[in-house]
Parts: structure tokens; sequence; C-alpha cells
């Protein structure tokens, strides 16, 4: 035990005359001790700049830009094949090709101008200030967009790629109004002219930092910019090329409501890409949208169907679809502020105003209206524009007021507004692009041409073989 206790001191003893020996050893000249403030400090001189980087990298969320890729699909299903699907099915047999070949050519044309210059004149230059209407050319040809470039936390290229297919819905939605007479060279020149002088302008002015944006008119996303803003041109379209040979005489039948309703199913998939999209991020207003999406469009189908039991004797597999397709519309703009009980609100009156809109609105319009764009997408957009500004308040489950804005009595005042714009801009241009379209190329078909059907006499192929 004697000498375990001297082994102990003995190191004991050791151990303290090297630290004091290491603590009286001056350092040498050529290597002078530095504090811990002195590192902190050189380091901060000698790079004042390598973070900034890093820190707007971390504004990356896989999971925002995850979603929003899925929503994005989830837009182009609803185009291609969704919404040519269920026009495709309202048309008769000689015309299905023509109207997919529509639907399709324009997503192909839209999606291409909105990358050449559609996006920038949309969404470059936010403050250009309360009374623009476009943006600039900043980012044309996708100019400046790089894989580093960052919108919110996604990548710029995810959004830009999302809103193209909002523009690209947008005027193949159009189709539906003059279907089975018009030329399809013609299509395509009002395309052009209507997407860029119209779509674009107004996807600024509501969602790009334009005037009604600056006024707070409340459009998640597209009341105005989408469905009334398609809605309107299809009517223009409708008046101007005229009624369809044997409108009002004979009974023009859809081909398929099979494939009408399986369109119809599609958008309604579709669409939760097209609502919870405009999110813009994996979060919970993301889900708000996505159930109000759900419930919306249910009770506005069935809202239909017992309009339909009443005035037609008979509920439809068409009047089931086109509620869909109305509950769909009217619950767009407000599907990120109202609350679930506001969209079965804002569904039960889409059921019923839209079958009006494609019955006794349409007769008193007396327009020929293939496929009820405007009884649809316009006054199911219009009614959703206005029910938003009344839904959104918090008193009624919503998520309330801009403070600039404040009341429920001043926010539908401006969705008057935007809802007035929209109709006024959207009917001029359209007006002057099929006049261009008819100058140049001639709107409509030939009557034996007609008759024939646009799939032999404009593409020269059929459908269908028996």
């Amino acid at each position: 035990m004697k000498k375990l206790i001297t082994t102990v001191l003995a190191a004991l003893a050791l151990s303290v005359s090297g630290a004091s020996f290491a603590q009286e050893t001056p350092a040498p000249a050529s290597e002078p001790t530095a504090t811990v403030e002195t590192v902190v400090l050189e380091a901060a001189i000698e790079t004042p700049a390598i973070e900034a980087p890093a820190a707007e990298a971390t504004t990356l969320d896989s999971g925002d830009t995850a979603w929003m890729l899925t929503s994005t699909m989830l837009v182009i299903l609803m185009t291609i094949p969704g919404l040519a699907l269920f026009y495709g099915g309202l048309a008769r047999a000689k015309n299905m090709l023509s109207v997919l070949m529509h639907v399709f050519v324009i997503f192909c044309l839209t999606t291409t101008l909105w990358f050449i210059y559609g996006y920038s004149l949309a969404f470059s230059n936010p403050d250009a200030g309360p009374g623009a209407i476009l943006g600039n050319l900043d980012k044309i040809f996708l100019s400046g967009i790089t894989t580093d470039s960052m919108n919110g936390t996604m990548p710029e290229y995810v959004w830009v790629a999302f809103q193209s297919t909002f523009a690209a819905i947008t005027t193949s939605l159009i189709v539906g109004s003059f279907a089975e007479r018009i030329r399809f060279s013609a299509v395509v020149i009002f395309a052009v002219l209507w997407f860029t002088f119209s779509y674009v302008p107004m996807a600024h002015i509501v969602w790009g930092g334009g005037f009604l944006n600056a006024d707070h008119a409340l459009d998640f996303a597209g009341g105005t910019v989408v469905h009334i803003n398609a809605g309107i041109a299809g009517l223009v379209g409708a008046i101007l090329l005229g009624k369809r040979i044997g409108f009002g005489r004979e009974a023009f039948t859809p081909h398929s409501l099979t494939l009408t309703m399986v369109g119809a199913s599609l958008l309604w998939v579709g669409w939760f890409g097209f609502n919870a999209g405009s999110a813009a991020a994996s979060n919970g207003l993301a889900g708000l949208a996505f159930v109000n999406t759900i419930a919306a469009t249910s009770v506005a189908t069935l809202a239909w169907l017992v309009g339909e039991s009443v005035f037609k004797s008979h509920p439809s597999s068409l009047g089931a679809a086109s509620g869909a397709v109305a509950g769909l519309v009217a619950i767009t703009p407000a599907a990120g502020t109202v609350g679930p009980m506001g969209a079965i609100f804002i569904g039960l009156a889409a059921g019923f105003v839209c079958l009006w809109g494609v019955t006794g609105l349409k007769k008193l319009i007396g327009a020929d209206d293939a496929f009820d764009v405007f009884g649809v997408h316009c006054v199911g957009g219009i009614l959703g524009a206005i029910l938003t500004g009344v839904f959104t308040s918090p008193s009624l489950g919503g998520t309330g007021y801009d403070p600039d804005v404040g009341t429920m009595a001043a926010q539908v005042l401006v969705q008057a507004k935007s809802v007035g714009v929209t109709i006024v801009w959207s009917a001029v241009v359209a007006f002057i692009a099929y006049k261009i379209a008819d100058l140049t190329v001639g709107l409509r078909v030939t009557e034996e041409q007609e008759r024939e059907g646009l799939d032999i006499a404009s593409h020269g192929e059929s459908a269908y073989h028996y």
C-alpha cells in the first residue's frame, strides 16, 4: 500500500511540473499567441460575404418544391386529357378530333409563348406601380433565370412551369364556345392574340403587381384571370361566329357522355393542383384549398341534380358533370380565403345559378355557346368572385380582409370592380382578335365542311370507323 501511494504521488508531481513548464515556456516569435477574439475578428474581416449565398440557398424547401411540381402535373392533367375529353364527349362524333386538336394545340402554343415572353410580361417588375397593366421584358426567353433562381421556397423554373399551365388551360377553355364551326387556322391566330393581349395583362393586373392587385382584389386561383376572362371571350366568339347549322331545330346530342364524365372526373382531380397549388407551398393554406375544392364541388353537383329533378323531372349524368365543373369554377377565387362552410354555401349557390346560366340565361342571350363556356365559367366565376368578398369575413369562417380594405362591404366592391374590369378587358380584346382572324383567314368553315364535320374537313381523319 505504501508503495502504491508513493507511485501515485510521484505521478501527480510529474504532471504538475509538466503543466508549469508549458505555461512558463514563451511562444516562438514567429507564431504569436492569438486570443479567441482575435481569431473571430480575423475571420470576419477575411470572409465578409461568403455566408450570403448559403443563407439564400436555405430558402429552398424540398417539400414545397415537390408539391408544386405535382400541382403543375395535375393542372396539365386538367387540360390534356381532362378538358379535351370533357369537350370532346360533348361534340358530335364528326367533330371529336377537331375539339381534341384545338385543346391540344392551344396547350402547346400557349406554353411556348409563355416561356418566350408571357412570363416576363406577367410576373417581372412586380413593383411597377398601382396603375401598371404589364411587367417588363427583363425575363424574355426566361433570361436571367437559372437553377439557383428562387421564387419563395421553390426554384423559379418550377413557378414558371406552374403558371404556364394556367395560361394554357385558360385559353383552351374558350374552345368550347365556338366548337364545330370554326377554322383551325382561325383558332391559332385568335389564341395567339388573346393570350398576348388579354390573359397576360390580366395575370399581371391581378397577380403580378398591377392595379387590381394594389386594390387587394381577392382571386386565389383564377376566378377573374381564368374563368371570367375565358367565359367572356367565349361568348363574344359564339356571337361573332353565329349559330351552328340546325341550331334550335336539330338535337345536338353529345356523342359520348362517357368521355364527358371521364373528362369531368379528370378535371376535378387536376383542380387540386389548380387550387391547392396556388398556395405556392405545402402548408395549411394548401390544405384549406384542398378541403374547399372537395366541399364546393360535391355540393354543387348535388344542387345541380336537385335543380334538374325539379325543372327537368330527372337528374342526368351530364348534369352531374356540369354541376361539378360549376362548383370547381365558383370556389377557385375563394379556395384559400374562405372556410369549409363558406365553400359549401358557394357550391350550393353555384349549382343552382350555373344551371340557370346554361338554360334560362342562355335562351335570353340567344348565342350558340356550344358547350356552355359562358354559362358555367363566366357565370360561375362572377358568382365565386363576389361571394369571395362575403365569405372571407372572419365572422363567417374566412381568413380575413387586408387591413387596407377592412370590411365586407368594401371587399365586395373591390371584387365587383375586378369582375367589371375583366369583362370589359376580355370582351374588347376578344372582339379585336376574332376580327383579325376573320380578316386574315376567315373565322368560319363553309356550310359543306360544317355538315361533313371538322375532323375530315380540317384534319383529314375520323375519330371513329364503323
